[in-house]
């Protein structure tokens, strides 16, 4: 029986999932480390707990220690230490090392939670990337644009996918940044080189520093080109087939960009382009599940349960590499105009060929505040054994179903 603690600072619907899930395993005693009270916590959820430790701030380091202890008087010493949030990724190391438990460390969490040193671990290893510069004054900012041209990508160095991420054209983009934020010492900026080309998202399972498993999506279209064009509605798609050569390129360099970056075992999820020349490079990757939709997606793909493979294989190593069955795809539906969500059109619009393949969705309500995020107010997943109808079916919704701001 291993006893493990999950550090969630609240319980979002995501969250609570994959913490109900390493809940469940029958050789597992969870204890759950979270800024909710006891009486916050699902009825369900609560009952398959060992323990609940509240604390204030779940990213603080020295709280997450002493509720590790705290529990360990309860519990017995806790052996692993699980979170799907990024921005844990790198307190939860620090806590590893100084209590002795097993798992990521804190130089490696770091590779993959600061981008500037993700990507220069990333070139000293000869993985391809973007060209890049953390910017701390005007100055650094200047020196690069006139090194490496527009347009130009401008993120927090802690930043996790697109948020927070802007692109600059011209000198003018450029001056309207440094005039309005500009980079200072303690609120740096990542700095990188615009690439151009498909873009999608690598996901894959390390076990002893090899990839056992592995799975490659498309971004319809870029996450920063739905940023800059509010009308625009993201779609992810995951083909079927993922063994032909244009996802060659990103499946043989992705393995040892992970390895440079210091992972051995673990789920994680990789941004990466293919330029129009056919080459690839990465732009970042998390060492956590990925978000958006598309953990649930990979479950519907290979038909099993991904959330309780990731607490497998974070609580005991192990991990059943599954066969890939399906093509799915997620619509992300994104309120048009400003205001709180008014109403969704073209639901009765859709014909039966396109409604039969839905196997998830999540309309807006109206009333609620729009997200203003490139992954919408709401989401529909289809799935179907062929690429190409998933693909139909896609451009029929994101062009059919609309939602109203105001």
């Amino acid at each position: 029986m291993v006893v493990a603690g999950f550090v969630a600072p609240y319980l979002l619907d995501t969250t609570t999932r994959f913490v109900e899930a390493a809940a469940r395993l029958p050789d597992v005693q969870l204890a759950l480390i979270t800024c909710e009270p006891e009486d916050r916590v699902p009825p369900r959820l609560r009952d398959a707990l060992a323990g609940h430790w509240r604390i204030d701030d779940a990213l603080d380091p020295g709280q997450i220690a002493a509720a590790v202890q705290g529990l360990g008087r309860q519990l017995g010493p806790l052996e692993r230490l699980l979170a799907v949030l990024e921005q844990l990724q790198v307190p939860l190391a620090q806590v590893r090392e100084h209590l002795g438990i097993p798992g990521m460390d804190p130089v490696t969490a770091r590779n993959f939670r600061d981008k500037d040193q993700m990507k220069t671990v990333l070139e000293a290893a000869g993985v391809p990337c973007a060209r890049h510069q953390l910017a701390v004054f005007a100055a650094d900012a200047l020196e690069f644009t006139e090194r490496v041209g527009f347009p130009l990508v401008v993120k927090p160095p802690a930043g996790a996918g697109a948020k927070s991420t802007f692109r600059l054209d011209d000198p003018a983009d450029l001056k309207a940044w440094l005039d309005a934020a500009p980079p200072t010492p303690e609120r740096p900026a990542q700095m990188e080189e615009f690439l151009t080309g498909d873009e999608g998202s690598y996901d894959s399972v390390m076990i002893d520093g090899q990839v056992v498993w592995d799975s490659v999506s498309n971004y319809l279209p870029t996450p920063l080109e739905v940023l800059r064009h509010p009308w625009m509605q993201w779609v992810v798609l995951l083909p079927r087939d993922i063994s032909g050569p244009e996802y060659a390129g990103i499946r043989r360099v992705a393995p040892a960009a992970l390895r440079a970056l210091g992972l051995t075992t673990g789920l994680s999820h990789m941004e990466w382009f293919r330029r129009p020349d056919g080459t690839v490079a990465v732009s970042e990757v998390g060492a956590r599940p990925p978000g958006a939709q598309i953990t649930s997606m990979l479950c519907y793909v290979h038909d099993f349960d991904l959330y309780a493979a990731w607490a497998r294989l974070m609580t005991n190593g192990s991990f059943d590499p599954p066969d890939r069955k399906w093509a799915a795809g997620t619509v992300y539906l994104r309120g048009q105009g400003a205001g709180l969500i008014g109403a969704t059109h073209g639901l009765d619009a859709l014909a039966p060929e396109v409604t039969s393949l839905v196997v998830d969705s999540r309309l807006p309500r109206p009333g609620q505040p729009s997200s203003g995020s490139y992954e919408g107010d709401g989401y529909i997943t289809i799935r179907h054994p062929d690429t190409e109808v998933v693909t139909a079916a896609l451009k029929k919704l994101v062009t059919t179903v609309r939602v109203e701001l105001g």
